[in-house]
């Protein structure tokens, strides 16, 4: 039996608003190792892998120190406070009325993607992390995602090297222009307007 195609979406900024949780998980990393994280900058720009925001406050020979005690109090500090954004549950709703899978496919470890799915009690099909931009784009194709949703320029990116039509939502740190020049098909406000978009961009998919 043929397995049904795919939608796509990436996870902080697009489905959840992670950065209340990022925010606290970086003022304890700053708390335990005493380097100083300005928390509004890190949470002003998410989407790139965890490392590069890292390189950014820590010294060459600390940054995989300083990333695995991040990521060791990430689950205490970082999960609980996440929210869906406004119309994420009702665009995977969307996405299985149609008869399609829903995949993430996001930056974020996938066990700590996992944990925030639990918490706001988002099912998905499939889930694939530690992935940026071009990195994407293999696990968009081995698990037949055939639209990608996304509100950084990485995203766009990923969905292009894929070369599938890519969705941006300027939820995150990427303006409309931004998204557009990265290659987006569409660009929308927030998931809001996905449902009736679905129909429309899935054409130039399938």
């Amino acid at each position: 039996m043929n397995t049904p195609a795919a939608v796509g979406f990436d996870l902080d900024m697009t489905l959840l608003d992670t950065r209340p949780g990022i925010a606290a998980a970086f003022r304890k990393l700053t708390e335990v190792t005493g380097v100083y994280v300005d928390t509004e900058a890190v949470v002003s720009r998410l989407g790139p892998p965890l490392r590069e925001e890292i390189r950014r406050w820590f010294p060459p020979d600390r940054v995989e120190e300083a990333v695995r005690t991040y990521r060791a109090l990430y689950p205490e500090y970082a999960v609980t406070t996440s929210r869906l954004l406004p119309g994420a549950a009702e665009a995977v709703a969307e996405v299985r009325k149609r008869g399609l899978r829903v995949v993430v496919v996001t930056s974020k470890l996938g066990r700590l993607a996992r944990l925030h799915l639990e918490h706001v009690g988002l099912e998905v099909d499939d889930l694939a992390g530690d992935l940026f931009a071009e990195g994407k784009a293999t696990a968009l194709t081995a698990h037949g995602v055939r639209l990608y949703v996304g509100d950084h320029v990485g995203d766009m990116i990923a969905a292009r090297t894929a070369g599938i039509p890519g969705i941006g939502v300027t939820t995150g740190p990427c303006d409309a222009e931004e998204l557009r020049s990265a290659g987006a098909e569409l660009v929308l406000g927030d998931l809001t307007g996905f449902p009736q978009a679905l129909p429309r961009v899935m054409r130039l998919a399938l």
